[in-house]
């Protein structure tokens, strides 16, 4: 779907596994989140994510 699963880990709370994905812009993982949601047994929530120092440069 042009997206790619960097990492995944198993996690204890709220949801029970996070992945970081690597896509070319927020369409494509909309666009993911979309097709893995219709199957109904997931919950799914997205982080767009930026640099440290590309947040930092901002502040200034």
């Amino acid at each position: 779907m042009g997206a790619k699963v960097l990492h995944q880990w198993a996690a204890l709370g709220a949801y029970d596994f996070v992945n970081i994905v690597e896509a070319p812009d927020d369409v494509t993982i909309a666009k993911v989140s979309v097709a893995l949601g219709a199957r109904g047994s997931a919950k799914l929530e997205s982080l767009p994510l930026i640099s440290v120092d590309d947040f930092l440069s901002t502040l200034t």
